[in-house]
């Protein structure tokens, strides 16, 4: 089931869409549900990597090496 939202752009943003839809061949709800979808998942791995980070420095982890190290 989908639901309807309704967005307010800039004249000049709203341009942008328009000429981006035309050269990928999609129309405005496909691109806008493809941009949340990717700003989602890109906040939760942002999120993840920022936990991981905090782990990480605590263990004295800072590089691949430094985990390859602890794996072998």
């Amino acid at each position: 089931m989908r639901q309807v939202l309704t967005i307010s752009l800039t004249k000049a943003l709203s341009n942008e869409v328009d000429s981006f839809i035309n050269e990928e061949n999609m129309n405005r709800s496909e691109l806008i549900r493809e941009a949340v979808t990717d700003y989602i998942y890109f906040k939760k791995l942002k999120k993840l990597r920022n936990r991981m980070l905090m782990h990480s420095k605590k263990s004295n982890i800072f590089t691949d090496e430094d985990v390859f190290d602890l794996l072998s």
